[in-house]
């Protein structure tokens, strides 16, 4: 069979027929994808067929949340659209989940799933389900695509809503029998630029009226959340710092903006950022999400003036009234504030800058205080020097976990976009080893770990099998107390005297990753943790440090409390 060639007949050229899974896997090419994510079954045979053929790399994993959960962080790492491929039935609804937390994450990925075949249809046939159905409210668009010649167009008008403002999933629902039906490629419309590819800024008088703004401004405070990690801006980095060294306001990024500048920064905060919102005149909000990891807008001064830029005109407002409330990319209105830094007034440093970073100091030596302690079970601050000390600065570290992950973070030396792959605002466990093999995957060379709470591995530990065959070597860190930390204090506090099904135990997950072909090791004393995450690393196969810890017995800030 001639497949994606000229053929001769009688001295008329033609194109030879492909399979409706080629012309998916040649319209993600299209796209700028050259990875997908699979558990395979019979109705994406076509599919993962097609997307070998076309020399795309296939990884298959061992639960479709995991598949779901790399496309996502593909996505976050590349900009580019995250493709997961999952058959029908179950393998659709394990994805769900995965979906889920891409939409509150904002990420761009495209869910396709493998459908019953199109003539037995109402009949019965083997795992029948109308899966677009449970897609419409986590998804910008959902839908079956009926005809193999149209495949192409299915997908560019997927990727379309996949991008369309800040982001978000879609999912396309694909019939064994349309994927595996043969079409002559001439036949096919092959859309090119099937989306926008120019990004919004402000208006000449809007533009006018934020510099006004900052630049009376006396308690300026830089906030930049997941929106900021979708802009369109190609500059976006160098720009954003010309913009904050020039006007010397202190900068706090949370969510997928991390990274955005490097760790260090001068103006770049940590620990503060509640005093300097309730202390700020004017707030700059760039692609912020005001919901319960910022308090719902309420620790902000309430006499502020708010500037929020944002792809999405839904989040303009959102739990917090706006002065000045603009739909736009905000990168691109980074960049046109950095173009108007002699409007805005180039200032020596701040007293209220210098005021923040006073602060940000203090809270710093408390911490770095408790980090010191040699006492046993290891403290989780200890923990979290540690494991930041080891990753350095230019790794890539998925996070997985509640208390544990929500302490280990401030640490964490963060300095490119996408360096901590965190849930989102889903909140959702089981992302750290699948967000770990997207990342490998894409980038080989790159220091890849995993921060685990011991409650978030039992989710999807058995993804380290997909590590290990796909040879794919990560750093695996828990901090494992024996509970669900995060329930237990709620417990404490709400029920101090009956604590429910929050205990775990201490187990010895390091022999599963040993089991399975890994490395394992188990810490008892915080002298050893460095150690064995550097043995660990030098194993050369994926690795797993199972670290006893110390209670933490306090509110969770997952909770805003």
């Amino acid at each position: 069979m001639l497949v994606g060639t000229l053929a001769h007949n009688n001295g008329r050229m033609f194109m030879a027929k492909i399979t409706g899974g080629q012309v998916v896997a040649k319209a993600l090419k299209a796209q700028g994808v050259d990875t997908v994510f699979t558990l395979t079954g019979g109705h994406i045979m076509a599919l993962m067929d097609g997307c070998v053929s076309e020399g795309m790399k296939v990884i298959d994993v061992r639960h479709e949340q995991a598949a779901a959960h790399a496309a996502d962080a593909y996505a976050r790492l590349t900009g580019k659209l995250g493709v997961a491929l999952v058959t029908a039935g179950p393998g659709v609804t394990d994805a769900l989940t995965g979906v889920a937390n891409a939409f509150y994450a904002n990420t761009p990925m495209m869910l396709i799933g493998g459908r019953h075949l199109t003539r037995e249809d109402l009949k019965g046939g083997l795992q029948e389900m109308d899966h677009p159905q449970l897609f419409r409210s986590i998804t910008r668009w959902s839908t079956t695509a009926w005809t193999t010649n149209r495949l192409a167009e299915y997908v560019a008008t997927g990727a379309r809503h996949a991008f369309t403002n800040r982001g978000g999933p879609v999912f396309i629902d694909a019939p064994w029998d349309v994927t595996a039906d043969m079409v002559e490629e001439n036949s096919i419309v092959w859309p090119q630029s099937a989306r926008a590819n120019r990004p919004a800024g402000l208006a000449e008088d809007t533009l006018a009226e934020i510099v006004d703004l900052l630049a009376s401004a006396s308690n300026p405070v830089v906030f930049g959340g997941t929106g900021l990690r979708w802009t369109q801006e190609p500059e976006f980095l160098a720009v954003l710092d010309d913009f904050v060294r020039a006007y010397k306001a202190p900068v706090f990024l949370n969510s997928l903006a991390r990274g955005s500048l490097p760790w260090g920064h001068p103006y770049l905060g940590n620990r503060s950022r509640s005093e300097a919102l309730r202390e700020a005149d004017v707030v700059l909000s760039l692609g912020v999400d005001w919901d319960f990891r910022t308090g719902f807008g309420k620790k902000i001064n309430p006499d502020a003036t708010v500037i929020q830029i944002d792809q999405d005109p839904s989040k303009i407002g959102w739990n917090r009234d706006v002065q000045v409330g603009v739909v736009a990319d905000p990168g691109t209105v980074v960049a046109q504030l950095a173009s108007q830094l002699d409007r805005l007034g180039r200032v020596d440093e701040r007293e209220w800058t210098s005021q923040i970073f006073a602060s940000e100091k203090a809270k710093q030596s408390v911490a770095d205080e408790a980090a010191s302690s040699d006492s046993e079970p290891i403290q989780p601050e200890r923990f979290a020097r540690e494991v930041a000390d080891f990753f350095g600065d230019d790794a890539i570290v998925a996070a997985d976990g509640g208390d544990i992950v929500s302490t280990t973070a401030k640490w964490l030396r963060t300095s490119r976009p996408g360096g901590l792959l965190d849930p989102g605002p889903f909140g959702c466990l089981g992302v750290g080893a699948p967000f770990a093999i997207a990342a490998k995957a894409v980038e080989p060379d790159t220091r890849v770990g995993i921060v685990y709470g011991d409650g978030s591995f039992g989710f999807n530990g058995m993804e380290y099998d997909t590590l290990i065959r796909h040879n794919l070597p990560v750093v695996g860190v828990i901090g494992n107390d024996g509970m669900w930390n995060n329930i237990r204090t709620l417990h404490r506090i709400a029920h101090p005297n009956s604590v429910h099904l929050s205990e775990l135990g201490f187990r010895p997950y390091e022999k599963i990753v040993e089991g399975l072909g890994g490395y394992g090791e188990l810490v008892e004393k915080p002298s050893e943790i460095r150690p064995a995450l550097e043995r660990a690393h030098d194993a050369g196969v994926p690795a797993l440090v199972n670290v006893k810890i110390a209670d933490q017995i306090r509110l969770s800030s997952a909770y805003g409390m």
